[in-house]
């Protein structure tokens, strides 16, 4: 890191617009800030107001930690998720650090200036593991249009001015920092996988930037690789590299989807936390995280709580509050199930097919799932990725797991292997997916194990009126949770399943659970396998990544 002047000359000599730093000589905890509506000075809320609660809870802490650094920052590194998870607002809480840095709009009384002279240089790196790219339009809609001119110029070239955005590439911009022991592997996979180390990759701009602050911004929310989403795997699957992502995903998979969602510590989550305590000791990192939930009546996910901290008890305390806002326990299993995903966030049935993963537990033997998909042109982020869909399809962990051993692009690419697993419903449930058909046919859908439903047709049964092919117009949906169609067939229907977690309660009692739940402890786990890496690693950006490159149109 830069070699730094002594705090105390610092703040004998620097001062601030009130007169002189303050003498901050007490490090912040580990856990800085926990903010909860309904609780604490936020008793009468029923969600965090973005200007009123948040932003002066985002300054406070910059300005503390400015403080307790005793120097202004020179180089900040920022690290939120990519458009699909827009609705964590963590493009907000990223626009929120933007403005501080440059004094705008009103800082709080005895606000430290940024730098003596000049605002930092700020990096945006969006952590998009294996997603395509965010388009410009993307950009400006989730982080504003002072980020968004901040990174291009009127030309839509690269700017070089004091923010830019990094385009993660995932196949060539990682260093690998250290490996988690195999044994930690074997117990995650139950022996499955043997004598593999985990490798611990970052993007290299994020390990060698040199940078006074590092901050990971995003949504804790159940999840089907980790158990809960964000923390430590916005470091290393989010800006990770293709040997770790693919091996954490096919982790996942192997050992058991449902073991796993809505678990804020599991086997695959001790590696991570392993790799976070003994390799990213140099790094300045702090996680602001995020814990959404819909109030009653409401569509727009809104604040719930915010969770500030460089340690692993942030990211619990943010757990035991998303468990409370977004696992859905429901009385009984259902018979019928309806998904809507917005077309402006879901493309492939890649990001999907969460409609599957965060609804299964709830969806009875010989259910149905409809999943009405008015922008899902493919089925993969990238070409290669789209074609392994294409050639094995979503047919259940057995014939993944041999298909896998008979094919060896597939068997690099194993985080490939884990999503064809986790699309599956095991036969245990239909699944029907409707897609506008000049996007996506009956014959492809069908090709990948799943039924094609027509969307006109459905969007009639189930009274919902989409916005139209070109995105104009907002859709009319059913409320959440239980409705009758048009035909007086009872479902249930989610308007976006990125948002939680779904399960009936006799699952989460242990009883009668089904042959999808750790369907593959049987033969097809007891031969290990063995894991070589490198990992093909493949997106959707032409082979951007690195420093400033125009974002795609």
């Amino acid at each position: 890191l830069p070699i730094r002047p002594s705090p105390l000359a610092i703040m004998s000599t620097t001062t601030n617009k009130s007169g002189s730093w303050a003498n901050a000589t007490t490090p912040l905890p580990s856990l800085y800030r926990v903010a909860v509506a309904g609780e604490g000075e936020y008793l009468d809320r029923l969600h965090l107001d973005l200007e009123n609660d948040v932003r002066p809870i985002i300054y406070k802490f910059l300005n503390d930690l400015c403080a307790e650094r005793g120097y202004p920052a020179e180089k900040v590194m920022l690290l939120p998720p990519d458009y699909t998870r827009y609705h964590s607002r963590s493009g907000d809480i990223t626009r929120f650090v933007h403005d501080f840095y440059h004094g705008s709009p009103a800082l709080p009384p005895n606000h430290f200036p940024p730098s003596a002279s000049s605002p930092p240089h700020i990096s945006i790196l969006p952590a998009l593991g294996t997603h395509a790219p965010m388009t410009r339009p993307q950009i400006r809609s989730m982080f504003g249009d002072t980020i968004a001119d901040a990174v291009e110029d009127e030309s839509g070239n690269g700017s070089e001015k004091d923010t830019d955005l990094i385009v993660h590439d995932w196949r060539s911009d990682v260093i690998t920092i250290g490996h988690v022991p195999s044994s930690l592997v074997s117990t995650a996979t139950r022996g499955f996988v043997c004598d593999t180390s985990w490798p611990a990759q970052l993007n290299r701009h994020v390990w060698e930037g040199r940078h006074d602050l590092v901050l990971s911004i995003g949504q804790v929310v159940p999840h089907e690789v980790t158990g809960m989403a964000n923390y430590n795997k916005n470091i290393f699957v989010g800006i990770g590299g293709a040997d770790a992502i693919n091996l954490s995903h096919f982790i996942g998979a192997v050992a058991g989807m449902e073991n796993l969602m809505g678990t804020a510590e599991n086997p695959l989550r001790n590696i991570l936390q392993y790799a976070s305590e003994n390799f990213l000791g140099k790094l300045p990192l702090w996680y602001i995280l995020t814990v959404m939930g819909a109030e009653a009546g409401g569509r727009e996910p809104t604040i719930r709580g915010v969770f500030i901290g460089n340690t692993a008890e942030c990211y619990r305390k943010a757990c035991e509050l998303s468990l409370r806002q977004n696992f859905k326990v429901i009385d009984e299993p259902l018979q019928n199930m309806v998904v809507y995903l917005d077309p402006d966030e879901y493309h492939s049935t890649w990001l999907g097919n969460k409609s599957i993963y965060r609804t299964r537990m709830a969806i009875k033997d010989g259910g149905s799932l409809i999943v009405i998909a008015p922008g899902v042109r493919k089925f993969g982020e990238d070409d290669l990725v789209d074609a392994l869909i294409r050639k094995h399809g979503y047919r259940g962990t057995p014939q993944a797991l041999e298909d896998m051993k008979s094919d060896v692009v597939l068997r690099s690419n194993l985080g490939v292997v884990a999503h064809l697993i986790h699309g599956s419903s095991e036969g245990r449930f239909e699944v029907t997916y409707c897609p506008r058909p000049q996007l996506l046919s009956r014959e492809e859908v069908n090709s990948v194990g799943f039924k094609w439903g027509d969307i006109e047709e459905m969007c009639t049964k189930y009274s919902i009126s989409l916005p139209s092919a070109d995105g104009g117009g907002l859709p009319i949906l059913p409320d959440d949770g239980q409705n009758i169609s048009t035909d007086g067939t009872l479902f249930y229907f989610i308007c976006n399943p990125a948002m939680g977690l779904w399960a009936s309660r006799d699952r989460l009692e242990g009883q009668n659970m089904s042959k999808d739940r750790d369907s593959h402890d049987s033969s097809p786990l007891d031969d290990a396998v063995e894991i070589t890496p490198p990992q093909d690693a493949h997106d959707g950006s032409g082979g951007l990544g690195g420093w400033i490159h125009s974002p795609p149109l």
